[in-house]
């Protein structure tokens, strides 16, 4: 075991060791917690995600949308379930994005840990916990990485103490060790996602019909990462996973682990292009004849490359799951190994900084 590297922010609090699913959930929603603590820029502050980075983002996610609406009928009242909301920036741009008439019919809910942001709009329901009996669409935006999860070394779990410092604890038994038996085998370092596999069960249980949908950066079974994946961000900058609260503490999913019946894994790049987001240049005519609409496509263009680019955004993983409905044809039929190109090539993708 091991330091995790030299912290930076405040005193750290006293206290002995723990398991580092305890210790992840004290420093990201206990009291004064990284997520719920009243006040502050929220992760937008820290992190920068798919949805902070383009408009477009949202506008793929409406289109989704407007595919489960079709799907359902067109019903009176289509729900918008959005798990780990933020600050609600994803829920204000779909219903932005979503045509009048749509967006008139939308029960838009946030389900976050942390109060009801200041200026939402009032249409946003803003909860604590996902909605019984959703019939629409549920998405889940780096959600599943910041549950927290046990570490493993060696047939052992990771003990931590609030200044980062690890030690060595008990034996893996039981559910986790069956866990590692069937999604994580071998020595070394090891991320158990069992409490994220039952996390996304629970919020795909609260859907009765409709799509569940996961977005983070993943892996999967035959390319786990040799020395796990835990970090830490603040203000823009990957930091020491030091778990006092100072700072974000978050891992990589293991989402073919989370994927339940008739669920498909694909990578983002591929599932934003079935969205309609491509990232092509404007055509040079363009310019000549409308330079301002030249320059916004241009514009488009840019941030559309980003939300799908190979070796950042868009190899993150999209973990699409039917409820009731046929599959969204915007996925490729089941595959043997559907992960994004960066994780079989070993390359986890990381989380974009600001």
């Amino acid at each position: 075991m091991s330091t995790q590297g030299e912290r930076v922010g405040p005193a750290t609090p006293a206290g002995p060791p723990v398991r580092w699913l305890t210790a992840m959930e004290q420093a990201l929603y206990g009291p004064g917690g990284f997520y719920v603590r009243p006040g502050g820029p929220g992760p937008a502050g820290h992190f920068r995600t798919s949805v902070h980075a383009s408009p477009l983002y949202a506008g793929a996610v409406a289109r989704l949308l407007l595919w489960v609406d079709a799907e359902l009928g067109r019903p009176e009242e289509l729900d918008l379930v959005d798990v780990g909301a933020g600050r609600g920036e994803l829920l204000s741009g779909v219903l932005a994005a979503l045509p009048g008439e749509v967006a008139a019919r939308v029960r838009a809910y946030g389900v976050e840990r942390a109060g009801r942001p200041d200026g939402l709009d009032g249409r946003i329901r803003w909860v604590a916990e996902a909605p019984r009996r959703t019939r629409g669409l549920l998405f889940a935006n780096e959600w599943l990485d910041n549950v927290p999860l046990e570490i493993a070394e060696d047939g052992r779990y990771v003990l931590v103490a609030p200044d980062g410092t690890e030690s060595a604890g008990e034996p893996v038994r039981g559910e986790d060790l069956a866990w590692l038996e069937r999604w994580w085998p071998g020595p070394g370092r090891v991320e158990i996602g069992r409490a994220r596999d039952e996390a996304w069960a629970g919020a795909v249980a609260t859907v009765e019909r409709g799509l569940a949908v996961a977005v983070d950066y993943a892996h999967v079974r035959g390319a786990r990462p040799p020395y796990g994946t835990l970090t830490g961000f603040r203000a823009g900058r990957e930091v020491a996973p030091v778990p006092d609260g100072s700072c974000d503490v978050t891992a990589h999913v293991a989402l073919d682990a989370c994927a339940g019946p008739g669920a498909v894994l694909l990578p983002q790049r591929e599932a934003l292009a079935a969205l309609g987001v491509l990232g092509a240049r404007p055509a040079l005519a363009l310019a000549s004849a409308d330079p301002v609409a030249y320059v916004r496509a241009l514009a488009s263009a840019g941030e559309a490359a980003e939300l799908t680019a190979r070796g950042g955004l868009g190899d993150f993983g999209w973990l699409v799951q039917p409820v009731g409905t046929a599959p969204w044809p915007g996925t490729p039929g089941l595959r043997p190994d559907p992960a994004p190109d960066s994780v079989r090539e070993g390359r986890p993708p990381r989380r974009r900084t600001g």
